[in-house]
Formats: C-alpha cells, structure tokens, sequence
C-alpha cells in the first residue's frame, strides 16, 4: 500500500512539474486534455502583427492568433456542443498567479468576430521577463485586464 501511495505521489509531483517548464504553456482541452508549447511551437503556426495602445502607448505584438493555439486541443465546438457552447470559458494562468477569464462566445468565429493574440514579441522585439515569454494581448478592450503578461496555461472549462 505505502508504494502505491509513494508511485501516486511521484506522478502528481512529474505532473506539476511539466506543467511549470520555462519558457512553454500548457493548453487544455474541453476533454481535459493537454498539451504544453514553447516559443518554437507558436514559431510554426501563422504569425500575425498588431498595433494597438497598451496603456495609451502605441505597440506593435507578433505572435498568433489565440484561435491557433487551442487548435491544439479538443474545443466546445461542432454540433455535439450546439446548446452548450455558452457555458463554456478559457481560463488564463499567468506565472504571478494572476488569472482571466474569456467567455467562450467572444473567442468562438461562429459567435463573434473578435481576434485575441498570443505574442511573443513587442515592438520587434521579444517580451521582457516582465511580459513574457507569452502575452495575452485582446485589441479593443477598454481596458488591458485580460491583456495577460507571462501565460503559463490556457484551460477550456465549463461552468457548472
């Protein structure tokens, strides 16, 4: 009993661990499936440049669509999730802890016409460490308190 309880310990400490790998970002799926991606990983998917205001200073970010990215992963899309799709969000993690939260509608084409970034650079160059190595970036928005700096996770859940 004592080595189950040690081989179950060991597996949660692995699991926290590869989800915490510098420089990548895990990415869950509605199935609870995950995949974690680095720089180079965004590198390979259609690059996007953006200029926008970030706290009323003019910045130009490349990087990818955020649609790209949880391409990656199972989605609350198609018919099977036709009555279901609105009661489903992403949640952002970020290094500090911080975390926001998008609607799955405002993410979802067939809802709504609205690009979010994951980028990876500013102003031609790579995010600081304060910013990176991935920013959230929501063009449009008001306010940048879903402009998420040093993502570590993307998690599609349902609200119960």
């Amino acid at each position: 009993m004592n080595l189950i309880k040690l081989i179950i310990v060991f597996t949660l400490l692995v699991s926290a661990a590869l989800c915490q790998v510098p420089g990548a970002m895990v990415v869950q799926g509605v199935d609870g499936k995950s995949v974690t991606l680095s720089a180079s990983d965004l590198s390979k998917l259609p690059q996007q440049t953006v200029s926008t205001t970030d706290h009323e200073t003019p910045a130009t970010f490349e990087g990818v669509l955020l649609a790209d990215v949880l391409a990656k992963v199972a989605l609350p899309a198609g018919e099977k999730f036709h009555s279901t799709a609105a009661s489903y969000y992403l949640l952002v993690e970020a290094k500090d802890g911080y975390r926001a939260v998008y609607a799955w509608a405002e993410l979802d084409s067939t809802f709504m016409d609205k690009s979010v970034y994951v980028v990876t650079k500013r102003d031609g160059k790579p995010l600081s460490g304060k910013d990176g190595p991935f920013q959230l970036v929501a063009p449009g928005e008001k306010r940048a308190a879903r402009w998420v700096r040093q993502v570590t996770a993307l998690r599609i859940k349902q609200a119960n």
